[in-house]
């Protein structure tokens, strides 16, 4: 190791994103490993709206790991933290930075401490898979940091043992995590199906129902319903598969009316068998309920499909718009059945692309509440207006996948100390 009186600090800052599964992770045959009952499929969301970024820093004046969510200092010392940890580390190579006159053998690694810093945009533990981009920016930014020879398949393994989820986080625009068959993991990865430039016109709005972080995490939720629902063994076994095979046919074929009915029937068994499960698991909640029947509504009373639904561990609804056109008539509908407090900056509620709200036609609040009712409702009984049941909305599209942000103002930590900003 080298350096000006070993003051130095080597950083690297890197971006991920979040992803929604449009086929269900739900169950493990390996809790330590983190090995799924059966594969899933999921679209990941541009990282300009819902991303998490991550600073990851080494030093040989840290005394310690430490690490940094949000701005709070956290604990490292939990097992899935330290498994990626350790399988990044043992993978380590050598490092060179001859401007700052830094070289780093890769047995060093294992003596030298890091400081990560880590900043979700939008709200932790809240169903809206945070610990899906976390984990997956903090084993991509080390593996940058340390310089593995590892691709992103082999890297979505390490994250996996993280966070299940996180592994699917590893690319931009449609990705297969395979369960796999080895007892040692090596084969549970993640594989990109398509980019996100292969379904462009797709427009995602999310309706964020509840920030608040859930009463039942997903790690001892499917936990409870491996070990007492007696629908989950059918799910993965029987149903699940032939979805998988549809649903990659509909992606590569830009199905929609295909990719709606699986996507939402796969959602709503997801949370049959949370209902199955002993106690019962409520992640949905009325706003939830009332959103399906907005968008069950509108999709029966057109000739094809317009929006498919899904909902993760959480009430927040991820409604997919075939494209842009159709995204503002949902917005529409969204609005009018959900419309924001009398008082609420509209700015603030709808974020993400607000160029959506411009193609509904909505300006301000005024246009909001000139909204009539969708035709799919109109002589029937009025539907009753939900004022301030929905937090936000988020529109967003698929997106890319991990990118390391060379720019040294994206950086969360002090390049000079590798302490927070």
């Amino acid at each position: 190791m080298g350096g000006e009186a070993e003051k130095w600090v080597l950083m690297v800052t890197a971006r991920t994103p979040t992803n929604i599964a449009v086929i269900k992770y739900w169950g493990k045959r390996d809790e330590t490993l983190i090995l799924p009952i059966n594969d899933s499929i999921s679209v990941t969301l541009d990282p300009s709206h819902l991303c998490t970024t991550t600073t990851v820093s080494v030093s040989p004046s840290f005394d310690q790991d430490r690490m940094w969510l949000n701005g709070k200092e956290i604990s490292l010392q939990g097992g899935r933290f330290q498994s990626c940890l350790r399988e990044i580390r043992a993978r380590a190579q050598d490092v060179e930075d001859k401007k700052k006159g830094i070289k780093i053998n890769k047995e060093d690694w294992q003596k030298l401490n890091l400081h990560i810093a880590s900043y979700n945009n939008f709200p932790t533990a809240a169903g809206l898979a945070s610990s899906a981009a976390g984990l997956a920016c903090l084993v991509f930014s080390l593996a940058k940091l340390m310089n593995l020879k590892e691709d992103n398949s082999q890297l979505s393994a390490i994250a996996r043992q993280g966070s299940g989820s996180a592994c699917r986080s590893l690319y931009g625009g449609f990705v297969k995590w395979c369960m796999g068959k080895e007892e040692n993991g090596s084969d549970s990865l993640a594989v990109q199906l398509a980019d996100e430039k292969h379904w462009d016109e797709l427009v995602i709005i999310i309706a964020v129902v509840s920030a608040q972080q859930k009463e039942t995490s997903s790690t001892s939720g499917m936990r409870d319903t491996v070990e007492t629902s007696a629908l989950i063994e059918h799910r993965a076994k029987e149903v699940v598969p032939k979805r998988i095979t549809e649903m990659e046919g509909a992606i590569q074929n830009r199905d929609f009316a295909t990719f709606t009915r699986l996507a939402c029937t796969d959602s709503n068994q997801f949370h049959a068998v949370c209902l199955d499960t002993y106690p019962p698991i409520f992640y949905m909640n009325d706003t939830s309920h009332r959103i399906i029947s907005c968008v069950e509504k509108w999709n029966r009373a057109e000739e094809t499909p317009q929006v498919a639904y899904t909902f993760d561990a959480g009430p927040n609804a991820v409604m997919i718009a075939r494209n842009r056109k159709t995204a503002a008539l949902l917005l529409q509908r969204l609005l009018y059945n959900f419309p924001p407090q009398s008082d609420t900056d509209l700015d603030s509620y709808i974020i993400g692309d607000k160029s959506i709200l411009q193609d509904a036609g909505i300006k301000d609040m005024k246009d909001v509440e000139a909204l009539t009712a969708p035709p799919e409702v109109k002589d029937k009984i009025p539907t009753e207006k939900s004022k301030g049941d929905v937090s936000y909305f988020i529109c967003t599209r698929p997106g890319g996948g991990p990118v390391v942000l060379s720019d040294e103002t994206h950086a969360l930590l002090n390049p000079l100390t590798g302490l927070p900003k």
